[in-house]
């Protein structure tokens, strides 16, 4: 941990706060206010560090404005919409802290919350996650979906991902350098951080209902998530698409045996169109399914193989400083400076 102060009494961050934004200029006058309150309430130097996503609205300019005001905020332009785990893996990789927390804008992560992640960690735990008990504002069929997503993927990955878990989590350094060593483009993010291990424990909440605004995740970027969760930490599909052919495969041999049988032995046999239809089409989905399943995965190997960059930045405000205060700890102390591993296009 750097924890050293410079000439001008600045300190390298303890706490690094990940907050993507898309869109979201209802909320940023209350998720500012708050997240204030939070810097202030911790224990140590902290930073907040806003991702804009490719907001179509003012929410770039607001944000400019604020970290304009703040020393203790960053933030981060990136060029296009590259979607939430991008947004988030970007910040990750500018976080300097040794403690990362990772939140979303609508204050459906109440801030306020971090204090406990934070007192988990100090007991030792490297990762440390915000596990929802209750739901305020979702519809039955939000929960219902959830529940059986989360038992999806109990069933199909052999990687323990908590039920009732999003994004909103702290990372240890340890951890974090992990996640940057993880370099693929289909990203899970919850997944990724249960796919490491480390000591890792929960911490419970009432998950209130959104401040201000609409949803980034409707129904269909749900079941996007959810198949890129799947196909990211399982070969079962493609398993279950092996055994199903074979099935299927089985039955129309019995089914043609059948057919011979009746033809040879069977007097007053109706050849009808109906049940050849029916075959034919039940078949012929069959076999559209098995393929799309293996698309799915074609199709992350297609992605994996280009070689692209995760996202690419058009601008960055606030870190210079910040940079330039843990240099200058650092060369105080004598010691190496830090290199942090960024992905910046």
């Amino acid at each position: 941990m750097i924890n050293a102060s410079d000439a001008g009494g600045r300190q390298a961050p303890v706490y690094s706060l990940v907050i993507p934004i898309f869109n979201e200029e209802a909320v940023l006058p209350l998720l500012v206010r708050r997240i204030r309150m939070l810097l202030d309430a911790l224990d140590g130097r902290a930073e907040a560090i806003f991702i804009d996503d490719g907001s179509r609205d003012t929410s770039l300019i607001f944000l400019r404005g604020m970290v304009a005001e703040d020393d203790r905020f960053r933030l981060i332009e990136l060029s296009r919409n590259f979607g939430h785990q991008i947004a988030i893996t970007a910040g990750m990789d500018a976080a300097a802290g040794d403690a990362v927390i990772v939140m979303d804008a609508d204050l459906q992560d109440p801030p306020e919350v971090v204090l406990d992640l934070v007192a988990k960690w100090k007991e030792g735990y490297e990762i440390v996650y915000a596990r929802r008990i209750r739901r305020e504002g979702e519809t039955w069929f939000k929960r219902v979906s959830a529940n059986l997503f989360y038992r999806a993927l109990e069933q199909m990955t052999s990687v323990s991902i908590p039920r009732d878990v999003g994004d909103f989590r702290l990372v240890g350094r340890k951890a974090l350098e992990t996640f940057k060593r993880m370099p693929e483009r289909d990203r899970f993010v919850r997944g990724m951080f249960g796919w490491m291990g480390f000591k890792q424990t929960a911490v419970p909440f009432e998950r209130p209902t959104r401040a201000a605004g609409e949803t980034k995740y409707p129904f269909w970027k749900m079941v996007r998530l959810a198949v890129h969760g799947i196909i990211s930490f399982s070969e079962k599909p493609l398993r279950l698409a092996l055994w199903a052919g074979l099935a299927i495969s089985g039955l129309a041999a019995l089914l043609g045996l059948y057919a011979v049988f009746s033809w040879l032995f069977v007097s007053g046999v109706v050849h009808g169109w109906t049940s050849t239809v029916v075959i034919i089409s039940f078949l012929s989905g069959i076999n559209l399914l098995m393929t799309g399943v293996i698309g799915l995965y074609v199709g992350g190997i297609h992605a994996e193989v280009k070689r692209r960059p995760l996202y690419v930045v058009d601008r960055l405000t606030g870190f210079e400083e910040a940079i330039a205060a843990i240099s200058n700890s650092q060369t105080s102390k004598k010691t190496p400076p830090a290199t942090h591993e960024r992905r910046f296009g």
